[in-house]
């Protein structure tokens, strides 16, 4: 049965642990902080986008990831990601824009509507997770920088500094981390900008302190740690796509009926559940169809995968 994603569920409602954020983030520069506590309780509002199924384990979340900045193994972010250094941080928002410029991450969190959004996650090597998200709706930061009319894409840059990013001494990326969207798929309700997890500031392991949450698309589509945005009218090179254009298209879309080269999308696996576990069967945009099937009318999808 297809799962709802339309619950009032809090992670709150389930634990314990303490809704809190990094205030150093949210008011970027206050002298007050460089003497005071930087951890502010805020109540995030509940999310209609939530999934009502169980998160998975902070532990789950950390520790099982992909960051190839850090490593190309599963837990090489978390064991290497602590020295990256995420205060002070800004975005360069450019191309067709009307307010282009450098945008300081407590600038772009002031004023935004933090939201806890418990979201699907489906990597595209078919291993799933639920995780629970802090953040806010990309497209309120693309209308604050303003979108011009002949903007059609969203282009994405991951921070390049390999003193503290092990993995970009090797180059079988050609770093920087790149990533695209369409316009109305940036500025879908869905799409979002994540700083926190768990209720807490983003670990950097998981791509701190900004990163993109798509989830209706594999997760190699959600970059993290973002330093760039730029919006332009062509569709804009991706690093899957580039390294190997026949096994990962631009849309990136999760697709049971589209497999890899080198294996079914038909199934998943959830990580926690144990390796020999049942399987799960994938479901057609991640189980977000309902709200997302209408980007791509008329669009073969086998085609644009």
């Amino acid at each position: 049965m297809k799962p709802s994603f339309r619950s009032p569920l809090r992670w709150s409602d389930v634990t314990s642990k303490a809704d809190w954020l990094n205030r150093r983030q949210l008011i970027a520069g206050a002298a007050a902080l460089a003497a005071t506590p930087a951890m502010a309780r805020i109540e995030a509002a509940a999310s209609r986008y939530s999934t009502d199924e169980a998160p998975n384990t902070l532990e789950d979340i950390t520790s099982y990831n992909n960051f190839y900045e850090f490593g190309t193994g599963k837990d090489d972010p978390a064991a290497n990601a602590g020295g990256l250094t995420t205060d002070p941080w800004s975005i360069e928002i450019g191309g067709m824009v009307d307010r282009p410029g450098s945008y300081g991450l407590g600038d772009i969190l002031a004023g935004a509507p933090l939201e806890e959004r418990i979201y699907r996650l489906r990597c595209v090597e078919a291993w799933a997770m639920v995780v629970p998200w802090i953040g806010f709706e990309l497209g309120h930061l693309l209308t604050k920088a303003g979108v011009q009319p002949s903007a059609k894409y969203v282009a994405f840059e991951t921070l390049v500094r390999p003193e503290e990013m092990p993995g970009q001494s090797s180059r079988f990326i050609d770093w920087p981390y790149r990533e695209g969207l369409r316009l109305d798929e940036a500025m879908h309700p869905l799409t979002i900008l994540a700083t926190g997890l768990y209720g807490e500031v983003l670990p950097n392991q998981n791509g701190a302190p900004i990163r993109l949450v798509v989830p209706w698309k594999y997760g190699f589509k959600s970059i993290k740690s973002i330093v760039r945005i730029t919006l332009t009218d062509m569709q804009p090179q991706t690093t899957w796509n580039m390294l190997q254009p026949q096994e990962y298209g631009f849309f990136a879309n999760v697709n049971p009926q589209v497999d890899h080269p080198r294996w079914s999308q038909a199934s998943e696996r959830r990580i926690g559940s144990g390796f020999f576990s049942s399987r799960q069967d994938t479901l057609m945009f991640n189980g977000y169809g309902d709200e997302v099937a209408g980007l791509y009318a008329g669009q073969d999808l086998a085609a644009d995968f």
